[in-house]
């Protein structure tokens, strides 16, 4: 039973910025690959960005790249989603996910993560 807890959602106004934190209650395997998710109103949870715990290789969605940075302390057990050039499109509850190894199914689906997070709120305003 891990468990996954975010934080750092708010309500900014388009073109700022925010830095979400995702803490996990034990450490991570040496495999684990850690991600963020999105769900915005109405629509299905997407993938945003991944980072591998050990060796901090990256993967982002293409509606994010070059904006977000995925990072992680590995003392802290946290993994942080830094998001500059916040845009309207990008409101939705954000969810912070992690899997117990780098290998198998892709990155992308969320079916292949073992723990979530609650979720935390992001709104941009225009």
């Amino acid at each position: 039973q891990v468990q996954l807890v975010e934080s750092g959602g708010g309500v900014v106004q388009e073109g700022e910025s925010l830095r979400l934190s995702c803490t996990a209650s034990t450490r991570p395997s040496n495999s684990a690959i850690m991600g963020w998710f999105r769900q915005g109103p109405g629509k299905e949870r997407e993938f945003v960005a991944a980072i591998s715990w050990s060796f901090g290789s990256t993967t982002y969605a293409d509606s994010v790249k070059g904006r977000f940075t995925i990072s992680r302390d590995n003392a802290k057990n946290t993994a942080y989603l830094q998001m500059n050039s916040l845009k309207p499109d990008d409101t939705a509850v954000y969810y912070c996910a992690a899997r117990e190894s780098y290998y198998g199914r892709s990155v992308y689906s969320a079916g292949t993560y073992d723990y979530w997070g609650q979720g935390t709120q992001v709104t941009v305003s225009s």
